[in-house]
């Protein structure tokens, strides 16, 4: 049974119950909530990020996580194709006012059509980034899950089959039966696995060593599945290799050196952050 998670009550009697899992700056948005005849709970807990059994604890075990599917595969997506393509490294080129015209050598990164997209979990929102990186790039998939992803398998099938049929090279699934087979066989991998004492620390030392030298790795799970400090040492000693992260282990800090690593997309914490999303 989980252990109970203390909180922060405004307006018990309130119509509508929302459940913030942290909180936030200044009082406007509890007022404004207030106001709407909402019971607002505020997750008190010294943690930097919820496990699944503290939400479990919070809210129960009916919360519908679908309204995120999307918007966090997105982002999955556009931090693979940045790192992929050097798009920040590119950015911060042109506005330093450095660049002085073609060259061929000029950030050259990944070509993704015909690679391999991993994915380890493939639930909804590891499916949707699967779906788009398959049908958006005609990547061909390897996935990790305990529980067999039906309905991204019958889709992958049903995509190759197309491009074959217009006679275009089909693109394939595999599902692994261990995470670092994909960590071997992948060169873009996406992490969206659950986090529990099992995926603390998911990706280590050792298993970043499994890895193609330019393979590209991104998380928009959670922080702790990635050893942080482990990475930023494998950035340094294989400057081809890539890493796209959207949450950390220590948020809101980062483990030093990361910031100054090129070859790191970093953004803060913003895969729901779309209109529709908030």
């Amino acid at each position: 049974m989980a252990k109970p998670v203390s909180i922060e009550v405004w307006n018990p009697s309130g119509k509508y119950r929302v459940v913030s899992t942290k909180s936030m700056p200044g009082t406007r948005w509890i007022n404004l909530l207030i106001e709407q005849d909402c019971r607002l709970e505020i997750c008190t807990e010294k943690k930097t990020i919820l496990s699944v059994e503290d939400i479990v604890a919070l809210i129960g075990d009916k919360c519908d996580g679908g309204v995120l599917t999307e918007t966090t595969a997105e982002l999955a997506a556009s931090l693979s194709l940045a790192a992929a393509r050097r798009i920040v490294e590119a950015d911060e080129f042109m506005r330093a006012g450095l660049y002085d015209g073609w060259l061929p050598h000029l950030f050259v990164g990944n070509l993704l059509k015909g690679q391999t997209v991993g994915v380890i979990g493939a639930g909804r929102i590891g499916s949707a980034y699967a779906r788009m990186m398959v049908e958006g790039f005609k990547m061909n998939l390897i996935y990790y899950d305990l529980y067999q992803a039906t309905r991204l398998e019958k889709f992958v099938t049903a995509y190759g089959e197309f491009l074959k049929a217009n006679g275009e090279k089909p693109v394939y699934w595999k599902r692994a039966s261990t995470m670092d087979e994909v960590l071997r066989e992948a060169d873009v991998i996406s992490l969206h696995p659950i986090l529990d004492k099992t995926t603390y620390h998911l990706v280590n030392k050792e298993r970043l060593a499994m890895m193609k030298k330019e393979a590209i790795l991104v998380n928009c799970s959670r922080g702790p599945v990635i050893d942080e400090v482990a990475v930023v040492e494998h950035l340094k000693q294989n400057p081809m290799f890539r890493v796209g992260l959207d949450v950390f282990e220590d948020e809101p800090y980062m483990k030093p050196g990361l910031a100054d690593m090129k070859n790191a997309v970093i953004v803060p914490h913003i895969a729901s952050a779309s209109k529709w999303t908030r």
